[in-house]
């Protein structure tokens, strides 16, 4: 006999639920992580994200709220048995630092020291936690960043400025001997950026397209690769060509095109920033878009085996590879490198070529002078003479 009284929802149910809800926000999340994300957020959070996503919350802030907020899911469940409690208590704070950075050398001696074993392993399971030893500090303060920004969503105030875990994360950090490590171990000067482009050099349609995606993310300001792979043909704007030397009235005329990247990742609510191509980069992505009869949408974008251009835009992780795959072709070893490099690239190249900083931010649109002064610091210290006292 069929019984057809429908009882509560089943778990299974619930996921593939919240997974069809996540579809909406499948241009922000990652696609892969979708299911994963499913079972691991709660209805509520998931329409919070979706809330925000409505709201016009930048898709890179977006992405890592939710990337963080299913492992602090997952985190929460493995080391207490419950779900992640809204507002947090502070001593759940203090443990997630405790689990998080410990001293290597301590746990060596004692194998409780640090994240428990049962957590780490379900962690590993989950692929949530791949590097061994202790987390980033940065790393950390993001995810309590993120952790406390959707407490304040929620209309609830947790215990993120209580001295315990300032001082907490202050002694952690401490005793966290590894070194900083940045998004690309090497930047993209250009001595690489040349090779990069060697590498691409032939006639067929990809290589035009990995050209132009080269030349236009470097000389743009380093653009992250989110801002590279949401650029629209309709935010490119042909302005006045500029001569080579501004100074020199006889210099030849360069093409200039102007690049609309609206609300950036550092960009306030109404900000409208952009910035501008000069020169070989703007020949470089004119004909790609010429080649590709791409005349509105997404100005990268996906080719098929057969060399078919797709509507679809490339995706952030897509231009990651497509750097790796070119730096291995050119005979470098892609593992020292990422789309971060464009980045780091351009205020190194700024820096040893003497432009002074706050020009190439204007081009780079860092808002912290800290930030963007340590790539200046570095190039200033390889030239400087301080170093040079016993050669």
């Amino acid at each position: 006999m069929i019984d057809n009284h429908k009882g509560p929802e089943s778990d299974s149910q619930a996921v593939h639920r919240r997974a069809e809800e996540l579809d909406a926000l499948d241009a922000i999340l990652p696609f892969d992580r979708r299911d994963q994300l499913a079972a691991l957020l709660t209805d509520e959070e998931v329409a919070t994200l979706k809330h925000l996503a409505q709201e016009g919350m930048g898709e890179n802030t977006l992405r890592a709220l939710a990337s963080d907020l299913g492992y602090l899911e997952a985190w929460c469940r493995l080391a207490t048995g419950a779900p992640l409690p809204w507002p947090a208590p502070e001593a759940l704070l203090l443990k997630f630092v405790a689990h998080h950075l410990w001293d290597p050398v301590k746990r060596a001696e004692d194998a409780a020291h640090g994240m428990p074993a049962d957590v780490e392993a379900g962690l590993r399971t989950e692929r949530l936690l791949r590097s061994p030893g202790p987390h980033a500090p940065g790393t950390v303060q993001r995810r309590l960043t993120s952790w406390s920004i959707l407490t304040r969503w929620r209309g609830l105030s947790g215990a993120f400025g209580a001295p315990s875990l300032k001082s907490a994360l202050r002694l952690a950090v401490r005793a966290s001997k590894g070194p900083r490590q940045r998004k690309s171990k090497k930047a993209v000067t250009l001595d690489i950026l040349t090779k990069l482009l060697e590498a691409c050099a032939g006639d067929r349609l990809v290589d035009a397209r990995d050209r132009a995606l080269l030349l236009a993310a470097f000389a743009s300001g380093g653009r992250r690769r989110s801002e590279v792979a949401a650029l629209r043909v309709e935010d490119l704007a042909d302005e006045e060509p500029v001569r080579a030397n501004p100074g020199d009235e006889n210099s030849p005329p360069l093409p200039c095109l102007s690049i609309r990247l609206g609300r950036t990742k550092t960009a306030a609510a109404d900000d409208d920033e952009h910035v501008l191509l000069v020169g070989r980069p703007v020949t470089a992505l004119k004909r790609w878009l010429a080649e590709a009869q791409i005349k509105d949408g997404p100005v990268f974008r996906r080719i098929d085996q057969w060399g078919n251009v797709d509507r679809r835009a490339l995706t952030p992780q897509s231009i990651n590879l497509i750097l790796k795959a070119r730096c291995e072709q050119a005979g470098l070893d892609p593992a020292l490198f990422s789309a971060h490099g464009l980045r780091s690239g351009y205020l190194t190249e700024a820096a040893n070529r003497g432009i002074p900083l706050p020009e190439a931010m204007q081009q780079s649109l860092h808002k912290s002078v800290t930030q963007a002064a340590s790539y200046y610091n570095n190039a200033e210290r390889k030239n400087g003479r301080a170093a040079r006292l016993i050669v």
